[in-house]
C-alpha cells in the first residue's frame, strides 16, 4: 500500500508540474503555439488521471455499474472536447491528489491491522534424529519436532522438549517482559527467541495456531463493512445516474428555453458531473471505520470488522462471565486462622499444610503454598490425595488433612467458617485426628479495572449484569464487590444463553464478554462478543472482538472509539452532502466556474479523509 501512494504522488505530481509549465507558459510567451498546450495539458489530463481511471473503469466492470471515478473522467473528457483544456486538466490534477489522499488514509489506518499480518514466520526447521531439514509451515504435523535458534521465531503453537529459553510473545499476549520457558513450557507461533535454540513439539498445525488466527480475523476485519458503508455504495451505484441525468438536463433543457446558451449550458452541465459527484460521501465511512479499527489494534483489541462499531452503538446490557473474566482465576489466601487452644505450635502445622499441599495440583492448594512457602519451613512427608477432597498424610501416628474435610472443632471457629461461606471464600479445612485445628478463606482475586469499568458503563445508562456457573454465595459476593445492577449463579451454558435472550427482547442489543469454552455459546449468541486474550480457542472464535491483553479497561475503550467512530462518520456525511448541495445551488446562478468547483468539491473530500484519521490519533493508555 505505501509503494502505491507513491507511486500515485509521483503521477499527480508529473501532472502538476506539466500545469505550472503550461500556465507559466500561456503567460509569458506572446504568440503561444495551442498545440503546444494542447500537449501539454493532455499529457497531464492522462497522467493525472491513469491511476484513477484504472481504477473506475475496474470496479465498474467488477460491479457493472458506473462510479464517481467514472463520473469525474467523463466531466474532464467533456471539458477537453470543448477546448477548456487547462480546466480539465486541473480537475484531473485534483482528483488525483485527493485519490493519493485516500490512500494514504487506508494504508495509514491498515498499518497497525497489516503489521499483525507478519507475525508468523513462513518456514520452520524440522528436527528428526539429530538432522536438521527446512520445511514449509503447511508441511507440519501434530508431533513433528523443530528446532528454533536464538533470534528466530517460534513457526508453531507447541511445547519444549529441550532447552530453556526466554521468549518474547508480546504480539500474541502483551506480555512486554520477555518469559522464561523450559521444558514443558508452552509457546506460541509467531513469538521470538532469545536466547538458546529449543526443540519444540507442534501440539497444533500452523493453520490452527493463535497467531493464524489472529492473522485470519484480522483478514475478516479488513473485509468486513458496516451497514452504513454498504448502503453509502448502494445509494452511489444510483445516484451516479441522477447526476449524469441532472448533467444531461442542464445541458439541454436551458437552450430550449432561452436561458442559456448551448455553450454556456454545456459548460454548467459539466460543472454538475464535478460537484454533483458524491466522493466526499463515498469516503465518509471507510477511511473512518479503518481508521477505528487501527486504533483499536494499537491498544491490542482486535475487532474482526467495521460492522461490531454499528453494533456497540446500539447495545444496552453488558453482561460479564466471572471466573477468568471478572476475576483472574488464580485464587489466593484472604485469611488463615488457627484455634488458639490447639496442641501444637502454630509454625509446625504450618509446615505440615505447606508440606501437603506442595505435591498438589489443585489452584486452592497452590494458592496456600504461595501464601505459605516464603517464611514456612518445608519438609519431605510421605502424602496421598483423596480424590475430590484433599491431602492425607500419617505423621507420627497422627492423619492429617488439608481440604474438604470435616472435623469437631471449636463453635467459635465453625462460625468463623460459615460466615467466610456466606462471603463467597472458599474453605480448606486443616484437620488432625478428626480435630479441626483451622482454615484458609481462599477467594478469586477480582482483575484491576473491572470495577471502575462497571461504574462507568452504568453511567452511560447500561445495565450491568454478571454470569456464572459459580454457587450463589461466591456469586453474591464479587456482584456485590464490583457493583453490577444484577446476576445470576449456578448457570449452565444453555442458561446463559437464554438470559441473553430474555435481555435482547426485553431491553434491546447485549455485549457478553467471557474466556471459556462454556462462554462460547452465549458469546456467539450475543449482539457483540468479547473475549479475553487468555480465553479458550472455541471462545475466539465465536467471538467479534478479543482484547489480546488480559485489560478490563480496554472494554470502556470500545465503547468510546465506537461513540466517536459514529461522531466523524456523521459529521463527514452532513459536510459532503452540503457541500454538494452547496456548489449544485451555486452553478444554477452561475456563481462557480468549473476549476473553483472541483477545488471545493475536492477538498471536501480531503477535509472528509482527514476527519477520519482523527480516529488514529487517541488510544487506549
Amino acid at each position: 500500500m505505501g509503494r502505491t501512494v507513491w507511486i500515485e504522488g509521483a503521477f499527480a505530481s508529473v501532472a502538476a508540474i506539466l500545469i505550472i509549465i503550461a500556465t507559466v507558459m500561456s503567460r509569458f510567451l506572446e504568440d503561444p503555439n495551442a498545440t503546444l498546450f494542447m500537449v501539454l495539458y493532455g499529457s497531464a489530463f492522462l497522467i493525472g488521471g491513469f491511476h484513477k481511471a484504472r481504477e473506475g473503469i475496474l470496479d465498474t466492470i467488477e460491479a457493472k455499474t458506473l462510479n464517481v471515478e467514472i463520473l469525474m473522467m467523463i466531466a474532464a473528457i467533456a471539458a477537453f472536447t470543448i477546448g477548456n483544456y487547462s480546466e480539465a486538466a486541473i480537475l484531473i490534477m485534483i482528483f488525483a491528489i485527493s485519490g493519493v489522499m485516500e490512500t494514504f488514509a487506508h494504508a495509514r489506518s491498515e498499518k497497525e491491522l497489516t503489521n499483525l499480518l507478519n507475525l508468523a514466520p513462513s518456514k520452520a526447521i524440522l528436527y528428526e534424529d539429530g538432522k536438521e531439514t527446512e520445511i514449509t509451515l503447511d508441511e507440519i504435523s501434530v508431533g513433528m519436532l523443530v528446532i528454533v535458534k536464538a533470534g528466530q521465531q517460534v513457526p508453531v503453537d507447541g511445547v519444549i522438549e529441550h532447552g530453556t529459553t526466554h521468549i518474547d510473545q508480546a504480539a500474541i499476549t502483551g506480555e512486554f517482559v520477555p518469559a522464561h520457558k523450559t521444558i514443558g513450557d508452552q509457546v506460541y507461533a509467531g513469538a521470538l527467541n532469545f536466547d538458546g535454540a529449543i526443540v519444540v513439539r507442534a501440539i497444533k498445525t500452523a493453520e490452527e495456531s493463535v497467531v493464524q488466527k489472529i492473522i485470519a480475523f484480522v483478514e475478516q476485519a479488513r473485509q468486513d463493512r458496516p451497514k452504513s458503508h454498504s448502503s453509502i455504495k448502494r445509494f452511489e451505484r444510483v445516484y451516479v445516474y441522477v447526476v449524469i441525468a441532472l448533467a444531461i438536463l442542464f445541458m439541454t433543457i436551458p437552450p430550449l428555453i432561452g436561458w442559456l446558451d448551448a455553450e454556456t449550458a454545456f459548460y454548467r452541465g459539466i460543472i454538475v458531473l464535478v460537484v454533483g459527484s458524491p466522493c466526499a460521501l463515498v469516503a465518509s465511512v471507510a477511511p473512518a471505520m479503518l481508521a477505528g479499527l487501527s486504533n483499536a489494534s494499537k491498544s491490542r483489541i482486535l475487532i474482526k470488522g467495521g460492522s461490531h462499531f454499528e453494533r456497540i452503538r446500539k447495545i444496552r446490557t453488558v453482561i460479564f462471565d466471572k471466573t477468568g473474566t471478572v476475576t483472574t482465576g488464580k485464587p489466593k489466601v484472604d485469611n488463615l486462622v488457627f484455634d488458639a487452644n490447639m496442641p501444637y505450635p502454630e509454625a509446625m502445622v504450618k509446615s505440615i499444610v505447606l508440606s501437603l499441599e506442595k505435591t498438589s495440583n489443585h489452584p486452592l492448594a497452590q494458592a496456600l503454598v504461595q501464601a505459605l512457602e516464603k517464611d514456612t519451613f518445608y519438609m519431605e512427608i510421605e502424602s496421598r490425595e483423596v480424590s475430590g477432597t484433599g491431602m492425607e498424610a500419617r505423621i507420627d501416628k497422627h492423619v492429617w488433612r488439608v481440604g474438604r474435610f470435616q472435623g469437631a472443632g471449636n463453635p467459635v471457629l465453625l462460625e468463623q467458617i460459615d460466615e467466610a461461606r456466606r462471603s463467597g471464600a472458599s474453605i480448606v479445612s486443616i484437620v488432625c485426628d478428626d480435630a479441626l485445628l483451622g482454615y484458609a478463606a481462599i477467594t478469586d482475586t477480582v482483575r484491576e479495572g473491572v470495577i471502575e469499568t462497571v461504574s462507568t458503563l452504568k453511567d452511560r445508562g447500561l445495565r450491568t449484569l454478571m454470569i456464572t456457573g459459580d454457587h450463589e454465595a461466591s456469586a453474591s459476593a464479587v456482584a456485590e464487590q464490583i457493583g453490577v445492577d444484577a446476576f445470576v449463579g449456578e448457570c449452565l451454558p444453555q442458561d446463559k444463553t437464554a438470559i441473553i435472550m430474555k435481555e435482547r427482547a426485553a431491553r434491546g442489543g447485549v455485549l457478553m464478554i467471557g474466556d471459556g469454552i462454556n462462554d462460547a455459546p452465549a458469546l456467539a449468541q450475543a449482539d457483540v462478543g468479547i473475549a479475553m486474550g487468555s480465553a479458550t480457542d472455541v471462545s475466539l472464535e465465536t467471538c467479534d472482538i478479543v482484547f489480546i491483553e488480559d485489560d478490563f479497561k480496554r472494554l470502556e475503550y470500545v465503547f468510546e472509539l465506537a461513540k466517536k467512530m459514529h461522531g466523524i462518520i456523521r459529521q463527514n456525511i452532513i459536510l459532503s452532502i452540503s457541500v454538494i448541495v452547496v456548489l449544485l445551488l451555486a452553478n444554477v446562478f452561475g456563481m462557480i466556474r468549473l476549476p473553483t468547483g472541483v477545488l471545493a468539491h475536492e477538498l471536501s473530500t480531503i477535509v472528509v479523509i482527514l476527519n477520519s484519521l482523527r480516529m488514529l490519533i487517541r488510544r487506549h493508555p
